[in-house]
């Protein structure tokens, strides 16, 4: 026990009161639960995990405060959804000023070999627990950068009369990127230190295909941290 001295008695002597060493701790980024078992957090914090949409990523989000956050997302864009746009884009590819006279190219197909998309994001928090605990709507900006290499097939068919018409193959990489705006809602009661989200998102391309726009978003869980 540490004695502490207080004020001076009535006979003259000293009073003392005794006080315990041991104060409630404080740990740097500590989470607390309330009466209502929510997370009472001490920002900033981490989540991470995976978002499930366009794109499949891999998501990290810094949660700086209680009103702003930063995110980022890399992994695979869905190609599928991009089917027609992409087969649209084989007459921009070829070279008919090349081909001999009367002679022509047919589209067979076409994949994407590859499809990475990154993007990165800062968003502002509104509170809407008075709907359900745990629940916030946030709205923000951000900027997307998508790589994608496709490979086409086609046929040729020469002009001479009785030639056989030849299989071909050629390989184009694009590069778009551009700004984005998102509208997202997240819901943690954090009994469990895991988030859900799900937003969307909408893009504009100033690269390959300048004003090009497209909307984008999905589902995912992060771990918090």
């Amino acid at each position: 026990m540490k004695h502490s001295f207080g004020q001076r008695s009535k006979n003259g002597g000293i009073s003392n009161y005794s006080q315990s060493k041991h104060k409630p701790s404080k740990v740097a980024g500590s989470k607390q639960k309330n009466a209502d078992g929510l997370l009472d957090s001490k920002h900033p914090y981490h989540g991470l995990g995976l978002k499930f949409g366009d794109p499949f990523a891999i998501t990290y989000k810094y949660y700086a405060s209680s009103r702003f956050s930063f995110a980022a997302d890399v992994g695979r864009a869905s190609s599928g959804l991009y089917g027609r746009h992409f087969k649209d884009k084989f007459s921009e590819y070829i070279v008919t000023d090349t081909l001999s006279q009367g002679a022509s190219l047919s589209y067979i197909t076409h994949k994407a070999l590859t499809d990475i998309i990154v993007e990165g994001k800062i968003l502002y928090h509104i509170d809407i627990t008075k709907i359900s605990p745990g629940l916030q709507l946030y709205v923000g900006a951000g900027w997307e950068w998508k790589r994608t290499r496709l490979r086409y097939d086609f046929f040729y068919y020469p002009a001479e009369s009785g030639a056989e018409n030849e299989f071909g193959r050629f390989e184009r990489t694009r590069i778009t990127m551009g700004p984005q705006l998102v509208l997202g809602i997240e819901y943690g009661s954090f009994r469990i230190p895991v988030s859900a989200f799900m937003e969307l998102e909408y893009f504009t391309d100033i690269q390959a295909d300048p004003g090009w726009q497209r909307f984008e978003g999905g589902v995912g869980l992060r771990y918090i941290f």
